[in-house]
């Protein structure tokens, strides 16, 4: 059987932060075996499409990902892997015969032996289950963040069971990762230079509630991962506003190292909306919550998610929804509308042809609600203008005394960037800066004196 020392991997990544990691992890497998991991598609041997399949539009980009990179690269081997593959491995097996593999994303330690069977000339299809937790391949050496940035994933799919999604189809029932391969973890990624550390899973709150005690450990987690030494900063990521632990501000306020950041998806805030989704809220508890937050720690950023033309989606839920997001002012905001996915208890609420003509009203409403938001970031916006702020460096602009950076108050990838106008910065590190406008969704910045890169 062909080896795959030397052989160069190319990793086409899509999707959530949650398959980067998995990406990440495969990579270092691969490595591990003598592999080579390159930047680019042209230089691959073999090309993993790390595939989302949440809703119907992530199922399209990644199958017209796949069929571009096919395409283009035909001596290459082509491998799908990630969600849809996880969703849909049996009928991408007889269906995507353009593929030279198809690989879950359960076990990723058997990614190496997948790619070598591949490379000797067979086509495969491997969907192995889970591991045991503790057995689970946590190691990465490249990561696709920008440098200084990295996601730690805390656990894995999720027990709330949402009537419309398909997680608990993709990635299970929720699977706490243990707590000192979390803290091990983390250490290697401060110890590496990373200075902001974003906690993800489906919902952090929820960590540790599988466990023999089945109460959240997450503030447990937090102040273990605070007890680190270093100059990092840590960012927390989804937390199920039906979940959200009341004691977490406080514990924000003491403790400089946790960003005053919260992203709480609340998809909603009507209740004939919420609980056809399966979903406890109303727009009194939601605004309740964020008030909450906000009284502790008046220079919070909140962001969150809705769901548009769900099950009970009507003009006047739709009105409410506007009430609330007007009321809530929150930071950022994304949406989008509602998938009707195979396998969900939600599937049957409609039909396709109802669903098909809701979805045009929704996209409507959408864009409606967008404008609104807009607005409200930026207003929100403002209060940074003449502050003081350290922003963590992530590109330059090629030919200009420019680079592109975030504040605490923005994540990777979904919210606005800060442009600092200055020389000598580099990528990786913290800038002290001083906001100076606001430019649409983005901040402007300059280096203040004493504000070198560390």
């Amino acid at each position: 059987m062909e080896g795959i020392g030397g052989k160069r991997i190319y990793v086409e990544n899509l999707g959530c932060a949650k398959n980067q990691v998995d990406a990440e992890v495969m990579v270092d497998e691969l490595v591990g075996s003598g592999c080579l991991s390159v930047d680019n598609a042209d230089q691959a041997d073999v090309i993993l499409v790390n595939t989302c399949g949440f809703i119907e539009s992530a199922r399209e980009e990644s199958v017209n990902t796949f069929f571009a990179l096919r395409e283009q690269y035909p001596q290459a081997k082509i491998i799908m892997t990630g969600c849809l593959s996880q969703r849909y491995g049996k009928e991408l097996e007889k269906e995507l015969v353009e593929a030279d593999g198809i690989f879950g994303n359960r076990d990723l330690r058997h990614i190496t032996g997948l790619v070598r069977r591949i490379l000797a000339g067979e086509r495969v299809v491997d969907l192995p289950a889970y591991p045991l937790i503790t057995e689970e391949s946590d190691r990465r050496g490249k990561l696709f963040n920008f440098p200084g940035s990295a996601y730690l994933k805390i656990s894995e799919g999720c027990n709330h069971r949402c009537r419309y999604c398909a997680i608990p189809l993709i990635r299970g029932s929720l699977r706490s990762r243990p707590f000192d391969a979390i803290i091990g973890e983390a250490e290697r990624l401060v110890g590496s230079g990373i200075r902001e550390i974003n906690l993800i899973a489906q919902d952090l709150a929820a960590y540790g509630t599988d466990g023999e005690q089945k109460r959240s450990q997450f503030l447990r987690l937090l102040e273990a991962l605070v007890a680190i030494e270093g100059d990092f900063r840590i960012r927390m990521l989804y937390i199920h506003p039906d979940a959200f632990p009341r004691e977490l501000p406080a514990f924000v306020a003491e403790n400089p190292k946790v960003i005053p950041y919260f992203d709480i998806p609340f998809q909603h805030a009507h209740p004939d909306v919420l609980r056809p989704m399966g979903r406890l809220g109303d727009s009194r508890t939601y605004l309740e919550l964020v008030e909450s937050i906000r009284t502790v720690l008046p220079e919070a950023t909140v962001r969150s998610t809705f769901m548009i033309g769900f099950t009970g989606e009507t003009d006047q839920t739709f009105a409410t929804l506007k009430r609330f997001v007007e009321e809530a002012r929150l930071d950022w905001v994304g949406s989008f509308v509602y998938s009707r996915e195979e396998g969900t208890p939600a599937y049957r609420d409609r039909t396709a042809t109802e669903h098909k003509a809701m979805g045009k009203r929704a996209a409507r409403w959408q864009k409606e609600l967008e404008s609104i938001q807009q607005k409200l970031t930026m207003d929100r916006l403002q209060r940074f203008v003449g502050t003081e702020q350290d922003v963590l460096i992530e590109e330059l602009v090629e030919g200009e005394d420019l680079a592109i950076g975030r504040t605490a108050h923005q994540a990777p990838e979904v919210d606005g960037l800060t442009v600092v106008m200055g020389r000598n910065l580099v990528p990786g590190t913290m800038v002290r800066c001083g906001i100076s406008r606001v430019n649409g969704i983005d901040l402007e910045a300059i280096p203040l004196s004493g504000g070198a890169s560390r």
